[in-house]
């Protein structure tokens, strides 16, 4: 007998268990027993020795055309759920631990009318989407995959992307008394990092603009020394392609530090759907990384604005919704392949 599935329960278990990246083992050995007692067959593809993506399908069904994917890990610090009448609190409640129980209940909910998806839950993606390339190696025949991430249940016409860059500027230590005898790496770096702020970055009429935050400056060994040492940690938001940018970047900066690109994640366009809600998603997602597993769109509950804050939290309602409209997409999507098989034939 097959257990039955509880959703703001099912999504309160898996904020509980601790996976901030790098430490998603437990939340995937829990989360392959439940899908294995919902009645799936839960593959665990290893990333590393000690966590693992899951696969989930229906088993004795041919591969599914439509895969619903989002990510297990989390950004931390752990906070453990908790819940009121309308939603559930908790790291990961909207990114992306409530989204994983919505898309479970609407692979069972389709699966009793007939459509059989897959269901593809990585490691990794607040970090490098190591679990999403290692995934890509191992494609199962998909025409489609639905990407869960916080977008208020609208539908997403594209995703930025993201280009990390360090800057670091090295310089000669001195007595801070005497300036003169020294050269100040974090001076450098000022000077690099005020005409990055004041380069014109690249624009799109649909998605927006490329947008630079400066994330983290270290350097300098005390107040009385001139430093020798300074860096930079920036990350982009990419509405184009990247090489542009980059040679600006270095151009800017010039001889007075040195550019290291540590991460460069392509912006990509997706498809919508009639009579669905539509919205860019100004952050980046594993999709880029999953291309062997058909043709993405992007779609979740809960807002972005909520994820990665202490106070996150997602509404029971959009829950509930995601899971209809997940349903719903599946069902067009199935269709789409199987008028596509039929004309083939």
């Amino acid at each position: 007998m097959l257990v039955p599935m509880d959703l703001v329960a099912l999504t309160r278990q898996l904020v509980d268990i601790e996976s901030i990246t790098g430490n998603e083992g437990p939340v995937g050995d829990f989360l392959g027993s439940q899908l294995t007692q919902l009645g799936f067959t839960a593959e665990k593809l290893v990333v590393e020795s000690v966590r693992h993506n899951i696969f989930a399908a229906s088993p004795q069904q041919p591969l599914p055309n439509v895969v619903f994917s989002t990510h297990m890990d989390t950004v931390p610090p752990f906070i453990p759920s908790s819940e009121d009448a309308t939603r559930i609190y908790g790291r990961g409640a909207c990114d992306a631990k409530g989204i994983i129980a919505a898309q479970v209940a609407a692979a069972l909910r389709l699966r009793e009318q007939g459509i059989h998806v897959g269901m593809l839950f990585l490691v990794g993606e607040e970090r490098d989407s190591l679990g999403a390339k290692l995934a890509n190696r191992q494609p199962r025949g998909s025409k489609f995959l639905i990407n869960g991430e916080p977008t208020d249940n609208r539908l997403a016409l594209a995703s930025k992307g993201s280009l990390r860059v360090t800057i670091t500027a090295r310089g000669k230590m001195a007595h801070s008394a005497y300036p003169e005898l020294g050269e100040s790496a974090i001076d450098k770096l000022l000077h690099a990092l005020q005409g990055l702020r004041q380069m014109k970055l690249p624009s799109d009429p649909e998605i927006g603009r490329c947008t630079m935050n400066i994330g983290v400056i270290d350097g300098g060994r005390a107040p009385n020394v001139v430093s020798d040492h300074a860096r930079a940690q920036l990350l982009f938001r990419l509405v184009a392609p990247s090489q542009k940018l980059r040679e600006d970047i270095v151009n800017t900066v010039g001889r007075l530090a040195e550019v290291d690109f540590t991460l460069d994640i392509p912006c990509v366009r997706l498809r919508s759907l009639d009579k669905f809600p539509t919205m860019v998603a100004a952050f980046t997602t594993d999709i880029p990384a999953l291309s062997n597993w058909g043709e993405p769109l992007l779609l979740g509950p809960g807002s972005i604005h909520l994820a990665h804050t202490e106070g996150e939290y997602v509404e029971k309602k959009q829950l509930d919704d995601a899971v209809e409209q997940y349903c719903t997409i599946a069902e067009r999507l199935e269709g789409e392949s199987t008028g596509s098989s039929n004309s083939k034939r």
